[in-house]
């Protein structure tokens, strides 16, 4: 496969945009000192890692991406806030079942940094942790494990993201 002329730059460019992006999240200010350091420790790391993270930098100019990821939003804090609502009541209420155990589930997402997105946001959804992925299968941690079956257990814990992730990664 041949690379256009500008690809690695473009890579360095894109890894730069989105660690000063992370930076300025992080500390929440934007005095000239912070931006100044956030830039440079930024670039550092886009000179120095750029070719390893970015893999298809074409994708971030794509728009519908963006769009997918916009309504992907809404529905991750809507999944999340769920959970937090789940495993409160279940602490409140000791009658509830807690059956924690370790589930597999299999994910449609091809890319990698889909599938780190994915294991993240299971993850971050309380009840859910995800211990290990390999090819397209991830072990999640379950506090309330209800299905044992791959096809089922997937489509309860993956389902609600995967769809939107695949359109934005894949």
């Amino acid at each position: 496969m041949r690379k256009w002329y500008w690809e690695d730059e473009v890579r360095k460019i894109i890894l730069i945009f989105w660690s000063l992006i992370v930076w300025l999240l992080l500390t929440w200010t934007l005095n000239l000192q912070n931006v100044i350091v956030g830039g440079v420790v930024a670039i550092t790391v886009g000179l120095i890692f750029g070719n390893l993270f970015v893999t298809a930098p074409l994708k971030i100019f794509q728009f519908r991406r963006w769009l997918w990821f916009i309504l992907y939003i809404p529905v991750f804090i809507w999944e999340m806030t769920k959970a937090n609502f789940d495993v409160a009541y279940r602490v409140l209420h000791p009658k509830l079942p807690i059956t924690p155990g370790i589930v597999k589930v299999k994910t449609k997402i091809k890319s990698e940094m889909g599938k780190v997105i994915l294991a993240n946001s299971i993850t971050l959804t309380p009840g859910t942790f995800t211990i290990d992925l390999k090819d397209e299968y991830l072990y999640i941690h379950w506090i309330n494990v209800r299905y044992k079956d791959i096809e089922k257990a997937t489509q309860e814990i993956v389902g609600r993201f995967e769809k939107y992730l695949i359109k934005i990664f894949d």
